[in-house]
């Protein structure tokens, strides 16, 4: 989505869509790899035998170099999940499967997503909370101001020492001077990232992936019918899912004469105009919702009557709507 213009494109009408949690399988996944080769020196291990290939007694050899590469299991180790979104709630759930004492939070967690939470699963009210408790931290918010570098100097300080620190979520929730800081003075043990950039790629600590959470098959296979799936409802029913620039807006299929859509931005009174404008008409409203998200909304209208030009051009005309569209 950082590579979309979003306000242009609701300034337009256009709406745009995102697949969340098509991918989270994947990308808990790799986040349990990133945990294993951040206690164990399993790189170090396999470029030790690359290294040596040649050697013709290397299986003798090897039992004695294999101390260099000794670390620890994650089993026992306190785990925090910072962001219990479809990704967030996967790692959680699966840290308690591998015998960690999971910790999360997210000030925004739905009745649906902390039930499908398993009970070993401590739900913390800060972010602080964890930063002060656990081993393993990952983050798995969205880039907001609230979370821009949320791992930082002083959140780093408030840490264990050895920490290791996981982001496969965006690239700018930490700060790269003060994480090269930390991992220099040996406050977090490593940085396990999937967003490398020209300062974390040459950090020594830095464990980097180039953006493979969701490269599975079985991810894109999924993604790609969800996108699907979301832009043919929207097509045929004018309902708006999953949506990264207007608000979820959900009718279901139209049973009615007629449906129209009208996106339009979040002022007062625009519910009525848009009503009044209908009534002129003498076409009665039988069904409606208007939602909004930040300087955005989205109408979903059913009618008694099909909707004529004349009205569709109407509805036009009122100050503040975008883009009318007649769905059925």
């Amino acid at each position: 989505m950082n590579n979309i213009p979003l306000d242009k494109c609701a300034d337009k009408g256009i709406v745009v869509f995102n697949t969340p949690g098509a991918n989270a399988n994947g990308v808990k996944e790799l986040v349990l790899c990133g945990m294993l080769l951040a206690s164990r020196d399993i790189i170090g291990g396999n470029q030790w035998v690359a290294d040596n290939k040649e050697d013709e007694n290397i299986n003798k050899t090897m039992e004695k170099a294999k101390k260099k590469f000794a670390g620890n299991e994650i089993k026992g180790k306190k785990l925090g999940v910072i962001g219990l979104g479809a990704i967030g709630r996967l790692v959680a759930n699966m840290g308690v499967s591998m015998g960690m004492e999971v910790y999360g939070t997210d000030p925004f967690i739905s009745v649906e997503g902390a039930l499908s939470l398993k009970r070993e699963v401590h739900l913390v009210k800060t972010r602080e909370e964890i930063f002060k408790e656990c081993d393993f931290i990952t983050v798995h918010t969205p880039l907001l101001d609230d979370t821009r570098e949320m791992i930082n100097k002083d959140s780093i300080e408030m840490m264990k020492d050895g920490v290791v620190i996981l982001n496969f979520a965006r690239d700018l929730l930490v700060c790269d001077d003060d994480m090269a800081e930390a991992l220099k003075s040996g406050k977090v043990k490593k940085y396990v990232t999937d967003f490398p950039n020209a300062k974390t790629a040459n950090m020594d600590g830095v464990i980097a992936t180039p953006h493979l959470g969701a490269s599975t098959e079985e991810s894109e296979d999924n993604c790609a019918v969800m996108a699907v799936q979301e832009i043919m409802n929207f097509v045929e029913n004018g309902n708006i899912i999953n949506s990264v620039n207007y608000p979820k807006c959900d009718l279901g299929i139209c049973d009615k004469e007629a449906r129209i859509t009208v996106c339009h931005k979040n002022v007062p009174n625009m519910i009525g105009q848009l009503t009044s404008v209908v009534a002129a008409e003498k076409i009665n409203v039988s069904d409606m919702v208007d939602k909004s998200k930040g300087d955005y909304a989205y109408a979903i209208i059913d009618l008694d009557a099909p909707a004529t030009e004349h009205l569709i051009q109407k509805l036009e005309n009122v100050d503040g709507v975008i883009k009318v569209r007649v769905v059925k």
